[in-house]
């Protein structure tokens, strides 16, 4: 006589299910093992490699600025040429070019940026120097002021003085000092007359009046404004 079947649990099914997926996911494992310890890795090839690249970083910020202080003597003399692509007579091998391209991700690199920005303006290529000057990408607030000024003053060579008044007041918001922000906003003024917009010009002309009368481009507020009328 057969004994009745023994009923089956929802408990033990649920069990039974367990147990089934736990060998079946062993199973996968012991037949994909190389492929789970690539999965497994991952986090720790991308923790080893962020390290290594912080690491890389540091060096390559370090060697940048051993270059560049060998450097800048160049282009504090006004030679701007070995400034730009060094002087191998003299034992300086790369100048702010190479530099630039080396380590153009660093801060020293971008500082680099500046400098190499500031030859090409000093040749008049102001193209390659607008190129510089928009790239740098730099903390400090002057150096960053510095930068956008830059820009604009090659924009306003290349008589695009629209684009040279923006990159003026731009800069001036950059760093609203006493040292630099007065300057700025003048030659913003300047270029936005040129542009014909003496309205704008007029606005800045008297910001400066306000904000900062005691800075040099001050002086001579009353005298801009009357010739446009206000």
């Amino acid at each position: 006589m057969l004994k009745p079947k023994k009923k089956i649990t929802r408990k033990e099914m649920k069990e039974d299910k367990l147990v089934t997926t736990y060998f079946e996911t062993r199973s996968w494992i012991e037949e994909n093992r190389r492929l789970v310890g690539y999965i497994v890795g991952i986090p720790i090839v991308l923790v080893v490699a962020l390290f290594l690249w912080n690491l890389n970083l540091k060096e390559s910020n370090q060697n940048a600025t051993a270059k560049l202080a060998k450097v800048i003597p160049y282009y504090d003399q006004g030679r701007y040429e070995e400034a730009i692509n060094g002087a191998p007579q003299e034992g300086v091998i790369q100048g702010l070019a190479a530099i630039v391209n080396e380590h153009g991700n660093t801060d020293a690199g971008q500082i680099a940026k500046l400098y190499l920005a500031n030859c090409y303006f000093a040749g008049a290529d102001y193209p390659k120097a607008l190129e510089q000057y928009l790239e740098a990408d730099l903390e400090d607030k002057m150096l960053a002021a510095s930068a956008l000024s830059g820009a604009a003053a090659c924009q306003e060579a290349l008589k695009r003085y629209d684009e040279a008044a923006l990159l003026f007041e731009k800069a001036a918001s950059r760093n609203m000092t006493g040292l630099q922000a007065p300057e700025n906003l003048h030659h913003a003024a300047a270029n936005y007359a040129l542009a014909g917009k003496r309205q704008r010009a007029a606005e800045l002309l008297k910001k400066i009046k306000k904000e900062f009368p005691e800075s040099a481009f001050a002086r001579d507020i009353d005298r801009y404004l009357a010739q446009y009328g206000e």
